[in-house]
C-alpha cells in the first residue's frame, strides 16, 4: 500500500497536447496498477494528481499509458512523467523520473522504463528484457537504412521528410521559421535580379547591387578586404573552411616550377626547412565533370596553393598551381604574387572556387551532416532507451534526420541547389561525395589526430585550432564522467551486446565497411569508447558549428567565394577585366547563391545551445552533477574565448560555446 503523487508534462510548443484522454498504469516489480483517471493533457501544462493504492506494487519499473481518441486522433508530445512515493516504511518521499520526450500515436498502449540507466548485463533479472526486444525490434522497423547515393554512407530510408518518424520531424515552429526564411530568401533573391539592371557584370563593383538585405558584419569586412593576400591567407586557418590547411613536408610533386623561376624554388625550399611552408591541395576536384547549366557549360580547377607563414602568425599566399600537369601538355603557368594585379585576383578566385566546393561537399555535408545522421540511425536501431550511451547521445539528434532529408531533396538533387548554381553540379558534385568518401578517416574526425597529421598544432593564429582542441578536452571530460559513472571496468564495455552492435552498425553498416579507414568495429576499453562518444558529439555541434556559421560571413560576398566560374583557367598571365567578369558567376547565379547560404548558416532561433538540453533522460545526482561541470567548463572557455577576440582585429566566435548547437539542426 503507498500514496503517489503523478505529474504529467507536456511538450510546450504548437500542437504538443492532445484533444484526446489518456489513461496511466504504475508497473511495479510485484504488481501494476490502473489508475482511475482520464487526463487530456494540454501544451505546455502539467497534470499533477495523487492516489492512495492497496496493493504492494515493489520497486516502481515502468509507467504504462494509452491514448485513447474520441473524436480526432492527433498526437500528443509527452515530455516525461514524474511519480513520488511515499509508503509506511519511507521516512521521505522517493522521486522517481520516467522520461519519453516523443510523440505519443495511435492507441496502443506505451511503456516509459525509469530514468536509471540500465545495461543488458546489469539487468540480472530481466526485467527490463522484454521491453528492450519489442523497443528495438520497433526502432529497426521505423529507422530502415537506405543507399541515397552509392559509395557515400547510408542515410535514414525517407524520400521526403514527411516520411521520417514524427519524432525526428521538426517541432512546429521550427518549420514555419524554416520554410518562412526560405521564402523570404527567395524573395530577396527575386529582387535582386530585377532591382539589377545589367544582364551581365561590366566590373566587380557590379555585385555592391546584390549586396544588401542578409549580411554580417563580417561580411562588409570581406567586401572590404577579400583581394588583400593575408585576408586570403586567413581564411584557410579561421575561415568558413579550416580544413584543408596543411605544414608541407616536403616539395609536392604534382607541383612544376617552370623554367625561370628558380629564385622561387629556393623560396619555398628554405620555408619548408624553416617549417613555416604549408600547402592546400584540391586534387580531390581533378577531373570531376563540370556543370551545364541553363546549357551553359561551366569550368572546374583543381589548384595547389604553397603558403608561407610569417613570424607574426599571418598566411601569406607565395604561388598557385590552377590544374594538375599532364604528360605530353604544355607546363601549366604558376601564379604569382607578383603578376598583373588582375591575374593574380583571378587566380585566387579560382582557388576560392574549389575551396568553396570541397568546403559544402566535403567538410560541411560529409563529414557533420552525413556522418552525424550514421550515427542516430545507428543509435535508434541498436541502442534501448535504457541505455546509458542512448540517453548521453540522443539530445544531439534533434532535428538533424529532417535537415538533411530536406537537403536530399532540395540542395544535391536533381535540379537542387548545386545543379543550379554550383560548377561541381549535374553529377559531378555526387562524384566529389564518393571520393571524399573514400578518403573519410577516423582520425580525421578527430581534432587533435586530424591537426597532427596536418602539422597544425601549436600554432597561435590558428583560432579554429586552438578552440576545437579545447573543447574537445571539455566535451572528453563530460563523456568520461558518464562513461565511468556507467562502465566499472573495460570488461564491462566489451560484453555489453547493445553497445558492440551499435559500433558494428555504424562502421560495418552505416559507413559502408569502414575499418580499414580507421573506425572501430568493437570497443575493447573505456577509452576506446569514450574517444569514439567524443568524436560524435564533437562532431554533431562543435564541428558544425565552425563549418556552418562562417558561410554568410565569407560566402555573401560572392567574388570572395564564387561557387561557380563561367570560363576556363587561364593558360596564359595575360588577364582582362572582361575576363574576370565573363568568368565570375552571372546575376542570377550570384543571388540564389547569397539566398543559400544566408539560410545554411543564419542562426536559429530555436536552437539548443550545447549542454543545455532540457531533456532529462538520465537520473540521480550524479548524471546531474556531470552535466553541471560540463556546462561550467562550457561557460569558463566561453568567458576565455571572448577576452582573446577583444584584442584581435578580426574575432573568431565560431567556438564559443553560446553559438554551438547541441545537435545539427540547419
Amino acid at each position: 500500500m503507498g500514496h503517489y503523487r503523478v505529474l504529467l508534462d507536456t511538450g510546450n510548443f504548437a500542437f504538443a497536447g492532445t484533444d484526446n484522454q489518456v489513461q496511466l498504469w504504475l508497473v511495479g516489480q510485484h504488481a501494476e496498477a490502473k489508475l482511475g483517471l482520464w487526463l487530456r493533457p494540454a501544451g505546455g501544462q502539467m497534470e499533477d494528481f495523487e492516489v492512495d493504492l492497496k496493493e504492494d506494487l515493489g520497486p516502481l519499473l515502468f509507467v504504462k499509458l494509452q491514448k485513447i481518441h474520441l473524436l480526432l486522433k492527433d498526437a500528443w508530445f509527452c515530455n516525461h512523467i514524474t511519480v513520488w512515493v511515499s509508503e509506511k516504511n519511507m521516512e521521505e518521499e522517493e522521486e522517481i523520473l520516467f522520461p519519453c520526450y516523443r510523440w505519443v500515436q495511435g492507441d496502443g498502449i506505451i511503456c516509459l522504463p525509469v530514468a536509471t540507466a540500465w545495461m543488458m548485463g546489469k539487468d540480472v533479472q530481466h526485467l527490463f528484457q522484454k521491453h528492450r526486444e519489442e523497443e528495438l525490434e520497433e526502432r529497426r522497423r521505423l529507422y530502415r537504412w537506405a543507399t541515397s547515393i552509392k559509395g557515400i554512407p547510408l542515410s535514414v530510408d525517407a524520400t521526403s521528410e514527411k516520411d521520417l518518424p514524427l519524432d525526428m520531424r521538426f517541432h512546429e515552429e521550427k518549420k514555419i521559421d524554416f520554410n518562412g526564411a526560405v521564402t523570404a530568401g527567395l524573395m530577396e533573391m527575386t529582387l535582386k535580379r530585377v532591382g539589377t539592371l545589367l544582364s551581365s557584370w561590366n566590373s566587380l563593383e557590379d555585385f555592391d547591387q546584390i549586396f544588401w538585405g542578409h549580411k554580417s558584419t563580417l561580411a562588409r569586412r570581406v567586401r572590404k578586404s577579400w583581394k588583400d593576400d593575408d585576408f586570403f591567407g586567413y581564411q584557410f586557418l579561421n575561415g568558413a573552411n579550416p580544413t584543408m590547411l596543411r605544414r608541407s613536408t616536403s616539395l609536392p610533386t604534382r607541383l612544376v616550377i617552370p623554367p625561370g623561376a628558380e629564385e622561387l624554388q629556393i623560396q619555398l625550399e628554405r620555408k619548408l626547412q624553416e617549417g613555416c611552408l604549408f600547402e592546400a591541395d584540391f586534387s580531390l576536384l581533378d577531373g570531376i565533370q563540370p556543370n551545364l547549366i541553363q546549357g551553359e557549360r561551366q569550368y572546374l580547377a583543381a589548384p595547389l596553393v604553397m603558403f608561407k607563414m610569417e613570424p607574426d602568425g599571418k598566411l601569406l599566399p607565395m604561388a598557385i598551381q590552377l590544374q594538375p600537369p599532364c604528360s605530353g601538355s604544355p607546363v601549366p603557368p604558376l601564379f604569382l604574387p607578383s603578376d598583373p594585379s588582375l591575374t593574380w585576383l583571378l587566380a585566387k578566385a579560382w582557388v576560392k572556387n574549389s575551396d568553396f566546393q570541397l568546403h559544402e561537399l566535403q567538410a560541411h555535408l560529409l563529414k557533420t551532416h552525413l556522418v552525424a545522421e550514421v550515427f542516430a540511425v545507428a543509435t535508434m536501431r541498436c541502442l534501448s532507451g535504457m541505455h546509458p550511451i542512448f540517453k548521453l547521445l540522443v539530445p544531439h539528434f534533434r532535428y538533424t534526420m529532417e535537415i538533411n532529408t530536406r537537403a536530399r531533396t532540395s540542395l544535391i538533387s536533381e535540379g537542387g541547389f548545386f545543379d543550379q548554381v554550383m560548377n561541381t553540379g549535374g553529377g559531378g558534385h555526387l562524384d566529389v561525395l564518393c571520393r571524399a568518401t573514400a578518403c573519410l578517416t577516423y582520425r580525421s574526425l578527430c581534432p587533435r589526430d586530424d591537426l597532427a597529421d596536418r602539422g597544425l598544432l601549436g600554432i597561435p593564429s590558428a583560432l579554429y585550432a586552438n578552440d576545437s582542441l579545447r573543447l574537445w578536452e571539455i566535451i572528453s571530460r563530460y563523456v568520461q564522467g558518464i562513461v565511468h559513472l556507467h562502465y566499472s571496468g573495460d570488461k564491462v564495455v566489451q560484453s555489453d551486446l547493445e553497445l558492440q552492435a551499435w559500433c558494428r552498425e555504424i562502421t560495418e553498416i552505416g559507413l559502408c565497411g569502414a575499418q580499414a579507414q580507421g573506425f572501430p568495429a568493437s570497443f575493447q576499453s573505456r577509452a576506446d569508447l569514450c574517444h569514439f562518444l567524443t568524436m560524435c558529439i564533437f562532431t554533431c555541434s562543435a564541428q558544425h558549428s565552425a563549418i556552418n556559421q562562417g558561410q554568410e560571413d565569407w560566402y555573401a560576398w560572392v567574388p570572395n567565394a564564387p561557387g561557380t566560374m563561367r570560363q576556363p583557367p587561364p593558360t596564359t598571365k595575360d588577364v582582362t577585366l572582361g575576363m574576370v567578369m565573363a568568368t565570375l558567376p552571372n546575376v542570377y547565379q550570384a543571388s540564389l547563391h547569397m539566398a543559400v547560404v544566408w539560410l545554411l548558416s543564419r542562426i536559429q532561433p530555436n536552437r539548443v545551445l550545447l549542454g543545455y538540453h532540457k531533456e532529462e533522460y538520465f537520473s540521480g545526482p550524479e548524471p546531474k552533477a556531470i552535466l553541471c561541470h560540463f556546462q561550467e567548463d562550457l561557460y569558463t572557455l566561453e568567458r576565455e574565448i571572448m577576452a582573446r577576440n577583444e584584442g584581435l582585429d578580426l574575432p573568431y566566435e565560431y567556438l564559443q560555446p553560446s553559438r554551438i548547437e547541441n545537435s545539427i539542426t540547419i
